[in-house]
């Protein structure tokens, strides 16, 4: 018997990859995101790499494994891929404090997040 095989949840011209616990706010990682959404993969991986924020790092190493999960997994064209999603997530937060003035204490929270990038194979090359 045995149970049924799960579908496939993207499109044969689709790969995804996803990051998780990047240690950003996922306010900031949106911003970088969206810098990246509906471009070409070059561009998108040249941009990230002369941005001047931290996480645009780890941003280009969850495209490139996307872009390698294609190519490898789907056999798309790396040429004609392009972004076609890039969501953001919350994850933990972790919790600190900090001695204050008069017994008190300063409260410092330290977000996670998660990135989940999808590539599409464009129909016409670029």
């Amino acid at each position: 018997m045995g149970k049924q095989p799960t579908k496939r949840r993207l499109a044969d011209t689709e790969a995804k990859a996803v990051g998780r616990r990047m240690r950003t706010s996922s306010r900031k990682l949106n911003l970088v995101a969206a810098t990246i959404r509906g471009l070409a993969v070059v561009e998108a991986i040249n941009r990230l790499a002369f941005s001047r924020r931290r996480i645009a790092r780890d941003v280009s190493k969850v495209v490139e494994s996307a872009v390698a999960n294609a190519e490898n997994n789907h056999d798309l064209d790396v040429d004609r891929l392009f972004i076609a999603e890039a969501s953001v997530g919350r994850a933990m937060v972790l919790k600190r404090w900090r001695a204050r003035a008069r017994g008190r204490m300063g409260r410092i929270l330290k977000p996670f997040s998660h990135l989940t990038v999808v590539v599409r194979e464009r129909e016409e090359p670029l």
